[in-house]
């Protein structure tokens, strides 16, 4: 890909070749980091000046939270294990539930 730069003083075109060609190659926080540090650039800037470029592909941010689990998912698998149905065992607590089911599984 030949990715050309709008008059820009901090990126000779071959810098910006050598981005793009790296980048591109393996599109990565590290390869980022490591032409940051090639170019004696930060990170940030050599983010910005791949996405001017449209060629910097924004990473998954991870999130913060594991996934909910809720307390008829706990109900259902007790269920399914003892193979009857268990109406009141909605009623029960989270962490009786949780107990249950884990000690049931394994």
């Amino acid at each position: 890909m030949n990715a050309t730069a709008v008059k820009s003083g901090n990126y000779p075109q071959e810098v910006i070749d050598t981005m793009v060609s790296e980048y591109t190659a393996n599109p990565t926080r590290a390869t980022v980091a490591a032409l940051a540090e090639q170019f004696n650039k930060t990170e940030r800037s050599v983010i910005a000046k791949l996405s001017s470029l449209e060629v910097y592909v924004a990473q998954p941010k991870p999130t913060k939270r594991p996934p909910q689990v809720r307390k008829a998912d706990f109900v259902s698998q007790i269920e399914t294990a003892l193979e009857m149905e268990l109406p009141s065992l909605s009623k029960a607590g989270f962490g009786d539930l949780e107990k249950i089911a884990g000690a049931l599984n394994s």
